[in-house]
């Protein structure tokens, strides 16, 4: 259990580094970090730090969870496609603010923990799906809103194609080693609308499904 202190100061921290939305507070709020983070950095769990996962991935700072989940501006009603579930953090606060979340992983064991600890945590509406998260979900499409978490050198075009007219898609953009951008596009009738977030640093996107031991 988290303590009303720590609770407060991580909240604190989060306005502080400019997640003032109060819906993603509120969610963020309901999701036990420390349930997604294991071994020796449990402790550090409401830091605003990436932390390391299985499979050489990340969780991400939760200052930039909230600002990913900011800029998607997520409706009640809406169908989510995510990609990149790693420990399923960003997919539990997703289940709070819409109808349905769809998250791909690569990784199996990642997808297999992930979901799991969600159906734990009774988040009935998060499906998690191992799979090539680079093609996204053709059968489930059109979603109202797209979120990558690892970082594609351009936006997928057939990502793009997966998203709803009206919809907004959010992801970092740039090569692995470089920086990258947080950028945010809306899908207009007359094409698309793009803003830039800020610098990040996320894993690559990578095509396939990761072989395992």
């Amino acid at each position: 259990m988290i303590d009303a202190q720590t609770k407060m100061q991580f909240l604190f921290s989060l306005r502080a580094a400019g997640v003032t939305d109060t819906r993603v507070l509120e969610a963020m709020e309901k999701v036990p970090r420390h349930s997604f983070v294991q071994g020796h950095f449990t402790p550090r769990s409401y830091e605003d730090l990436a932390i390391p996962i299985a499979s050489g991935q990340t969780i991400s700072q939760p200052s930039i969870v909230g600002k990913m989940t900011t800029a998607l501006n997520v409706r009640p009603r809406d169908k989510i496609l995510e990609i990149g579930t790693g420990s399923g953090y960003q997919a539990a606060i997703l289940s709070h603010l819409a109808r349905r979340v769809y998250t791909v992983e690569r990784h199996p064991s990642l997808a297999r923990d992930a979901r799991k600890l969600l159906d734990e945590l009774r988040l009935v509406n998060v499906i998690v799906m191992t799979g090539d998260g680079s093609q996204g979900l053709v059968d489930q499409a059109p979603f109202d809103r797209i979120l990558l978490t690892a970082a594609a050198e351009d936006p997928p075009a057939n990502l793009l194609a997966q998203l709803r007219v009206g919809g907004i898609m959010v992801l970092p953009v740039g090569q692995t080693n470089a920086v990258q951008h947080l950028i945010k596009i809306e899908k207009m009738e007359n094409g698309l609308e793009y803003e830039e977030l800020g610098p990040v640093r996320f894993v690559p996107l990578i095509e396939g499904v990761a072989r395992e031991p």
